[in-house]
Parts: C-alpha cells; structure tokens; sequence
C-alpha cells in the first residue's frame, strides 16, 4: 500500500482539536420509531447531542441501539420523529450540500466505470466549468491519499484499503463542513484500518472539518475522537458523553499504550458489556 502522503500535522499540542466553541451539529430531542403509533419498535428516544467545530466525536453502542439511524438522520436522509437537526444554526429538512456520509460498503461508493480519480472528481464536477478543472481540483485530493500513481486505475484494480482511500478523497473533494462515517473501516484489514485512521486524523487536522463517527470498535472510536457518546440498547438513548482528553497528534502504538487509553478503554467497555467499574 502506497505511503500517506499528507503533510504532517503538528507536535506539541495537548489540547484535542475541537476548541472552537462555535455548534457544527445540533441533535435536539431526537426520538424515532418505526410502526404504527403505538404499536411499532422505538429505535431511538430523546437523544440530545452537540458537536462544535473542528471537533471529533464518536458514537459506541451495542448492536441493535440505533447508531446507524442516528446518523442517517443527522445526514437529513431520514426524518425522526421526534426533534429537529441543526447545522450551524439551520434546520436540516434535507441533506444539506456541506454534509459528506461516509458508508460502511465502500466498494458499492464507488462508479466501478470511472477511474479512480475520475471517481473523486464526481463530487466536485457541478462547481467546475469543465472536466478538465474537477480533474486537477481531484488530483490534489488523490495525492493528498497517497494515490496519484493510481489515478488512472478503476476500483477493481485497487485493493480494499485503496478504494477506502479513494472513497475518503471524494469526501474532502467535497469541502465538507461536517463528515459522517458509519463504520468505514471495518471492511479492511487490520493494518489498513491503522493506516486509515491515521490518514483521517491527519487530514481533520489540516481541513478542520468536524466528524462523527459510529463504530462498534472502542479502541478506535477512543483513538480517533475528542469525545466518545455511549448509547444504550434500544430504545437508544445516550447514557454517557466522555472527553478522551488525548493529547496530538496520536501516535499508532504509543497513544494505545498510555495510562489514559487503556483507563477509557476498561471504562467503555465496561460500559458496553454492563459490568461494574
């Protein structure tokens, strides 16, 4: 697998990345069930959750509490019923144009006729006023990946962690302002979730975009945020919001190996697994 080829972000700050106080995403008294009133599975009750600008969060729960769901509606792709979504201050009746969904099937994102470049150059060609100007805006994203040498490949030609490569390079393409993921990384390799993960910090840190993140991995859901909600089995509801309070930039093998990681990760899974702390 090609290097990453991001510049690196800087050394030094203990402060997590979302210090800016400003609200990015706003989930106010969520609540959505399925079914006839009364009658029907209630996934998700009054779920209440601010994420500022800049900031990392991630979403643990045990299967079956919603967290998907909470996130497609974050997305504007489904209504609740119950509450409303804020981005920046504005009701979400729709997917806003500055959200980017980042999906768990990242071989069905892709357009197995376009090349890899002209993949990431899709979601930019309605701002450019000819192909020839999306190609060069998505070349640097593909280079910011580590791909340029794989530009003219299709999605068939590349291995799992290469087409997530390419699938996170059309998501910043995009310039977005909020970035979903639902569980993008499962589907690889351990070593390439690693390498991933490294290359989302690293570009969060240089785009300040602000992330969410539902996964059912503690380890990587305590590695990647600047604070981790826990929901709990359905009806879903948050039961628990934890700052990681780790310092930048995280470091593969020495940020899972400090006391603080290993406390979060006894606590959430703990947590997870409804034993006593």
């Amino acid at each position: 697998m090609p290097a990453i080829s991001v510049t690196a972000i800087r050394t030094g700050d203990p402060q997590p990345a979302a210090t800016a106080a400003k609200v990015a995403l706003a989930l106010d008294g969520i609540g959505m069930s399925f079914g006839l009133p009364g009658q029907g599975t209630v996934a998700l009750e009054d779920i209440n959750l601010v994420v500022n600008a800049g900031e990392f969060l991630s979403i643990v729960g045990p299967s079956g509490c919603g967290k998907s769901t909470l996130l497609q509606i974050a997305a504007g792709l489904i209504v609740p019923t119950a509450g409303r979504v804020l981005i920046d201050g504005r009701r979400v009746v729709g997917p806003p144009a500055q959200v980017v969904y980042l999906f768990q099937q990242y071989s069905r994102s892709l357009l197995p006729w376009r090349t890899a470049l002209d993949n990431v150059a899709f979601a930019v060609e309605h701002r450019h006023p000819d192909r020839a100007s999306a190609r060069r805006h998505a070349a640097t994203y593909l280079e910011m990946v580590g791909l340029a040498a794989s530009a003219g490949h299709y999605p068939r030609q590349l291995s799992g962690g290469m087409q997530q490569r390419v699938v996170i390079a059309r998501a910043l393409a995009a310039q977005p302002r909020v970035l979903l993921m639902d569980e993008p990384f499962s589907s690889v390799d351990a070593l390439t979730r690693i390498e991933l993960h490294t290359l989302v910090l690293q570009l969060q840190e240089m785009h300040r975009f602000t992330a969410v993140l539902v996964t059912h991995d503690v380890e990587e859901a305590i590695f990647l945020a600047d604070r981790v909600a826990v929901l709990a089995a359905r009806p879903g509801r948050i039961v628990q919001e934890i700052a990681t309070e780790l310092p930048r930039p995280r470091d593969v093998i020495a940020t899972r190996e400090c006391d603080r990681f290993i406390a979060l990760r006894h606590r959430l899974l703990a947590m997870l697994l409804g034993r006593p702390r």
